[in-house]
């Protein structure tokens, strides 16, 4: 049976996975919206407990006295340190890189424990003063659940990474009663794949966490925002040099952070348990003068937005939470970096603006306008997502005229940012620990394409001798933009690009017997051989900049035998990849079952999993043409490789079987009832 009779059943199973995928969205939804409001009063809880009054949080931390501020954070050092370092280790920090390298590394996969431990451990930072933010840990517990419902229902990586995008994304969403940010945080910066297969599951997660937030706590905004109004169009003047200087503040808090993680890391050499006490003093040394920088800051945060915060109190409070985040977090607490980069923005616009002001108070609003838009500006800076940053402030204000502003701050800060430090405050962290980003299904499969198998044989090259009108006749017939060329015994020398060849031929009339393909060839471009793989491929053709390589036998005789074109791998990685998904539907639909039991994909015929029949152990698949002896297809093998498991996908025809293997097959009932049997 040929392949397209499998891919008809593509549409029924997708129909299938997407009203399952809804449901568990529902579920994953709902807890992680409970979970948030339970982090929110656990955080309230311990504040009270360690700040007393009955005044607001601010109020009761400048009138308590000084040895309070100083003692109380080390006291959450205490507690936060053994906890973390002995149950979780993943919930140290700021949870949204941890949730990162599950992706990349785990597909997904995060221990279950680790929502529990990161609730506890972030509650009693924040609660006992830590200069960190409630909106990471929430994300990092929603992306727990998530994953941990995947792998109770024993999902493959592409629903398990899903799903954990659905609980960040409702962690997100409830923590700033923000439901589209929630959705595009997860798929800006965790997936980062916009489909229609992800966002739908993902966008009921993100509505379902916020109902249940609001139905709870109440349909609020995150902050007591101005009315915002665009008083004059000069004024967009000042949101650029507002971006410029958020970009700034943003890459300076992205290496401060990192800077503190390193020092309590590598430098300060006392057990790990202990560390957190440590930066617990230190924070409170700073509190001590800036009560404002404690804690989560939002009292400092809804004053800025009320303009009523003093232009040179905004300026230092800018580096005294920038420094009182990085010793909480680097030292090993727990917390989020949104809170304090919405602090750290608010009192960036608030000062801006009140200098603005100043100076043009006819052409500008007030400095809470400007509060607003830089609260952003800093998000979009430190995470390089700015589509998160300005839906986040405008799902809170719900005011249009603000849109502009805010596009040009968070595109402005994003370019500064990145301009100054390569990597985001989350990627940073994944680089130090030499994560790559690219790693996954993607690059796997490009790695597995080998050129042998896509390569053109029947190519238009010239020889070193050919004239300039012998070139232009191959480049007529050939629509590419790379000619090979080669000598008299037809072994690679080098290629012509068309481009250039052609702004070359316009003098043809003088040039045509003076210049010869030898002269104009780029010589230093390294042609491949068939046994090299796609992913290299590609990364050659950008290192030359053209779409085609020319490939030869073998790199001692250099003998021209094709060329690879760049749109000959996407074609094939398409087909991969569909295929891939064809063959992940079909296997986990047999895994949620018994180990014997089979999917039934269209009338009469049915797929399913069995260990490999004895008479085929040792031989290759080609030697057994099993389509022809038993009328059934080989979907995947499962496999024992270095002591792990591992999966493979339409295996070759020369793969040989080994005792261990399992294989999922699929054909007529009657045909794969006799090989199970066989």
């Amino acid at each position: 049976m040929k392949l397209t009779d499998f891919e008809k059943v593509n549409l029924k199973l997708q129909q299938s996975e997407n009203l399952y995928m809804i449901f568990l969205a529902i579920i994953i939804g709902t807890l992680a919206g409970f979970a948030a409001v339970f982090i929110r009063i656990l955080i309230e809880e311990i504040s009270s407990i360690s700040f007393p009054g009955d005044k607001t949080l601010l109020e009761n931390l400048i009138a308590i006295p000084w040895y309070y501020k100083l003692l109380v954070p080390v006291i959450g050092g205490v507690i936060v340190g053994p906890m973390v370092y002995f149950f979780a280790p993943e919930a140290k920090g700021h949870g949204v890189p941890e949730v990162m390298a599950s992706m990349i590394q785990k597909g997904g996969r995060i221990r279950p424990r680790v929502a529990l431990i990161k609730a506890l451990a972030s509650s009693v930072t924040i609660g006992t003063g830590g200069a960190a933010g409630r909106e990471g840990p929430i994300i990092q517990i929603g992306a727990s659940i998530g994953s941990t419902v995947g792998q109770i229902l024993n999902f493959p990586t592409r629903r398990i990474k899903t799903l954990v995008g659905c609980g960040a994304a409702a962690g997100i969403a409830a923590a700033f009663n923000a439901p589209i940010a929630g959705i595009l945080f997860a798929l800006e910066l965790l997936l980062m794949d916009f489909s229609a297969e992800k966002l739908i599951p993902i966008a009921i997660s993100s509505v379902i966490s916020t109902t249940i937030s609001r139905n709870i706590e109440g349909n609020f905004a995150a902050f007591i925002t101005p009315q915002y109004s665009l008083v004059s169009p000069y004024e967009l003047l000042f949101y650029v040099i507002l971006g410029l200087f958020a970009g700034i503040i943003s890459y300076l808090f992205i290496k401060t952070l990192y800077f503190s993680e390193e020092l309590f890391d590598e430098k300060i050499k006392i057990p790990g348990y202990f560390k957190p006490a440590i930066g617990g003093l230190l924070l409170g040394c700073i509190g001590i003068f800036f009560p404002q920088v404690l804690g989560m800051s939002y009292d400092s945060m809804n004053l800025a937005l009320q303009g009523k915060v003093l232009i040179m109190s905004s300026l230092i409070l800018i580096f005294a939470k920038i420094i009182a985040t990085s010793v909480t977090l680097g030292s090993g607490s727990s917390g989020g970096i949104f809170a304090p980069s919405l602090f750290m923005g608010a009192m960036l616009g608030s000062m801006f603006g009140g200098v603005i002001n100043n100076f043009f108070p006819d052409i500008s609003a007030n400095s809470g306008a400007y509060a607003l838009v830089a609260m952003a500006g800093l998000v979009a800076g430190t995470t390089r997502a700015p589509i998160t940053a300005f839906i986040i402030v405008f799902e809170m204000t719900a005011n249009y005229q603000i849109i502009l502003p805010l596009v040009i701050v968070c595109v402005i800060s994003t370019l500064i940012s990145a301009k100054l430090s390569r990597e985001s405050i989350y990627t940073l962290k994944l680089v130090l620990k030499n994560i790559n980003l690219q790693d996954g299904v993607e690059t796997n499969v490009m790695e597995s394409l080998l050129v042998k198998d896509i390569y053109k044989k029947n190519i238009d090259s010239v020889d070193t001798l050919n004239n300039l009108e012998d070139i232009l006749d191959k480049s007529i017939r050939n629509s590419n933009q790379v000619l090979p060329v080669t000598n008299s015994n037809g072994l690679y020398e080098g290629i012509i690009s068309i481009t250039e060849f052609l702004l070359l031929f316009k003098n043809r009339e003088q040039l045509n017997e003076l210049i010869i393909a030898k002269d104009i060839m780029n010589t230093k471009v390294i042609p491949l051989v068939p046994e090299d793989n796609c992913h290299n491929a590609i990364d050659r053709m950008k290192t030359y900049n053209i779409d085609g390589i020319p490939i030869v036998n073998n790199h001692n005789d250099r003998k021209l035998i094709g060329i690879l074109w760049a749109s000959d791998i996407h074609s094939q990685y398409l087909k991969e990849i569909e295929r891939l998904e064809l063959i992940t539907k079909l296997t986990s639909s047999i895994k949620v079952k018994d180990k014997e039991s089979q999917v039934t994909f269209q009338i009469g015929y049915i797929a399913t999993e069995i260990k490999v029949p004895k008479n085929f152990i040792g031989k290759k698949i080609s030697e057994l043409d099993i389509r022809k002896q038993f009328g059934v297809e080989i979907l995947a093998v499962k496999t024992i490789y270095k002591g792990k498991e591992s999966f493979i996908a339409f295996p070759k025809s020369d793969y040989i079987f080994n005792n261990s293997d399992k294989i999922t097959i699929a054909g007529l009932a009657k045909n794969v009832n006799i090989l199970k049997n066989n």
